[in-house]
Formats: structure tokens, sequence, C-alpha cells
């Protein structure tokens, strides 16, 4: 009998809470703007896969997140109670827990995925503090085989991880039946230096186990000095890529100032899967791929794009990754404005630009205007769509003191 009267009181307890939750939902989010883009140029079926998420500075006390997804506005705290459990999750981990939903169960981070039409692979890295002290860390390995729905899942010891202070999972591939896991590692020095390093592990899933562990950069600084590793967006992370572009930025760190790059310390790389080649990419000439262009583009396997802004118009450069050479430079309609921010994304032979926060912001002046957005064709540079947001009712926009609000990214499913 009291086992039954504890979950009545459990299942009570379950719904007084979701029920106080919809009680606050309904509070919070109505008296919120609704912002939609109204169309300048072109057509409003280009917005259809457009996700845009930012915060409204309209709530009080605090800010309140949002997403404007097929033109359509909602808040967080209008979200479900159990979507509000999961968070915000980007539209292609999205995708993968709705299509593989058994097998991504407990599984997170984009770049730790690889997807093709008969597989999805994952390989991430957990690790733990001992009692002792010591850093234990594993390889957490899953493979599903589309056709079948077969699910395998393993794990390895992280080679060398006594030396690992910390260990992120950047790229999987699969490349002749191997899983190919790269990764950037903090790694413990026996004096006052640190090292950065990249390594790439090779692991044989047919017999679960780590065949290989190549360091392709190891950089080793003093305590003021800094090494900074990065790679452009890439916009598709879980399919077939055959390079990977990584950058090595150097710089020191003044007791009495501020932080000082080391410009003829910067070097670009290309790693290629298949020939196994590590090369330096020269960025000297006119026409061919710059670190500043690299470390802030976006690559889709095939291409990375650049978005410049040295002009009076924006610029969108497209890179061929194989022979390292700018193919197209197309002139945006779009002006460039230097106390604004931009946030962009290409995907489906098409490039999006997102303006809207104020670059250079007073101290504590949240002022916002109205985000405006630009979809062109990637190949010709014709503007595809141009619009910007409004509020949708007259009552809210009297109301509301800003008629923009704070973006945070914006991404294309």
């Amino acid at each position: 009998m009291k086992r039954y009267i504890c979950s009545i009181i459990i299942g009570m307890v379950v719904i007084l809470s979701i029920g106080t939750y919809y009680v606050k939902v309904a509070s919070s989010a109505s008296g919120l703007p609704k912002y939609t883009f109204k169309t300048l140029e072109g057509s409003s079926k280009e917005l259809d896969p457009v996700i845009i998420n930012g915060s409204s500075l309209e709530a009080n006390p605090y800010f309140e997140l949002l997403t404007i997804e097929s033109n359509q506005t909602t808040y967080d705290s209008e979200k479900s109670y159990f979507e509000s459990l999961t968070g915000r999750q980007d539209a292609q981990m999205g995708r993968l827990m709705k299509e593989h939903r058994s097998f991504m169960r407990g599984k997170g981070f984009i770049d730790s995925f690889y997807e093709d039409s008969d597989f999805l692979a994952y390989a991430s890295v957990n690790e733990d503090f001992t009692k002792s002290g010591n850093m234990e860390a594993k390889f957490d390995i899953a493979l599903l085989e589309k056709k079948s729905n077969d699910e395998s899942s393993f794990s390895l010891e992280l080679p060398d991880q006594e030396r690992k202070m910390n260990t992120n999972v950047v790229d999987v591939q699969l490349v002749h039946s191997k899983l190919q896991v790269l990764t950037t590692n903090d790694v413990n020095s026996n004096d006052d230096k640190q090292t950065k390093e990249v390594h790439l592990y090779t692991i044989d899933l047919a017999n679960k186990k780590v065949i290989g562990d190549k360091t392709l950069l190891s950089e080793t600084y003093n305590g003021n000095d800094q090494v900074e590793v990065g790679m452009p967006i890439d916009v598709a992370p879980t399919q077939s890529n055959n390079m990977i572009l990584f950058s090595v930025i150097k710089g020191v760190n003044h007791e009495d100032g501020p932080y000082e790059e080391k410009p003829k310390e910067r070097k670009l790389l290309s790693y290629h899967y298949e020939t196994e080649k590590l090369e330096t990419v020269n960025g000297s000439e006119k026409e061919s791929l710059s670190l500043d262009m690299a470390k802030s583009g976006y690559v889709d396997g095939e291409n990375l794009y650049a978005v410049d802004t040295k002009s009076d118009k924006y610029h969108i450069k497209t890179f061929d990754l194989s022979s390292q050479k700018i193919t197209k430079d197309l002139e945006l309609d779009l002006a460039v404005h230097k106390n604004e921010e931009y946030f962009a994304t290409v995907k489906n032979g098409k490039v999006y630009i997102l303006l809207g926060n104020d670059r250079y912001p007073e101290e504590m002046d949240y002022k916002t205007k109205p985000p405006r957005l630009l979809i062109a064709d990637l190949k010709t540079g014709k503007t595809l769509y141009k619009g910007e947001t409004v509020i949708q009712s007259a009552d809210q926009k009297k109301k509301t003191k800003n008629h923009g609000f704070y973006i945070e990214n914006i991404e294309v499913k």
C-alpha cells in the first residue's frame, strides 16, 4: 500500500511542477515582441530553412532567449516542459536526434560525428580524475549501420593519457573502414612550459583497438606566451572531407600590457586524410589562401568561403581546397558598416549574411536595431532575398524600446 501511496505522491508532484511551469510560461512571454522578417527583395520562401538564435532585451528583469525559425518567433519560455530540458540544439544535431533517436541517446557535440549513406559513426573522449589526481581518459566509440540498424559501441584507453591535460575531438572521418579522430590536446610538461598538440588517432573498428597515434602539431611555449589552434567553421561537420585546415597563432601576454600577437610566427596548415600529407599553406601570393581568411571562413568539404569587409560592400571569396586558390570573388549587394557585426553561413549553394549587433557599444548601452538579412547565390552573387525584422503587433511596437534584438548566430537547415 505504501508503494502505491508513494507513486501517487510522486505523480502529483510531477503534474504540479509541469502545471507551475506552464503558468510561468504564459505570464513571462505574453508581453514580449514577436519578430518577423519584412521582405524587401526576393522571395520569402528563402526564409524557410533559416534559424536565428538571439535574445530580447525587453524581458523584465532579465533578457529572454528567442529563436526565429521559418520566420516565426518562439521564446524559450514558450517551449514545452520537455523541450526546455534539452536546451538549444543546433539544426544538424536536431536532425540526427530525430532520425536516429536510439543511437543518439546520451551523445552530444556535432564535431564528434561522421555520416554517409551507409554509416553514422561517433567518437568522443571521456575524461575523469582519479583519487590520486591523475587524469584517466578513454575513447567512447559507436557505429550505426543504417540499412540493418545494427548498433555497436565500445571504449578504448586514450594512448599516452598520463601526458594529456585536456583532449577535444574536432573532426571524425571514416577512411578505408578505419575511424580517423582528430583532436587538440593540452599536454603536461616537466617544467614551467606548456604544450599544445594536434593528434590524429586511427581506430580499427573491426578489432576494436587504436592502431595509430600521429602527432600533426606540437608547440611548446612559456608561461606568458600563448598558442592558439583554430579551424574554419565547418558547415557540414558530419560529412566526408578529404582535407582539414587549421591555423596556429602565437602571442605573448605582457604583465604590464595587453596581449600581443607574433605575426611572423603564424602559420596555416592543411592535412590530407587520403595521402596523409601535412603541408604548410603559402599565404603570401595574392590569389592563395591567407591565414586570416581561413581562420574566419566557412568550409563545406570542397571549398572555403571567406567574407571580406575591406571595401564598401561585402564580398564573398571562394577558395578551392585542393588547389588552395581563389576561384571566385563576388561583390554582394550589402553595404559594410564598420560598427556593425555580421553573422554568416553557407548552405546549398547560398550565402546567408545577418547584420545587427553594435560592434562597439558604449558601456551598459544595449540598444539594438532591427537585424537585416541577405541571401545570395554563391556562384553569381545574385541577391535571392533581402529583408529586415519588424515587430508584428503595432501595440507591442509602441511598448518596445528596442525594435531589434541581440543576435547570437544563424543556422540553415
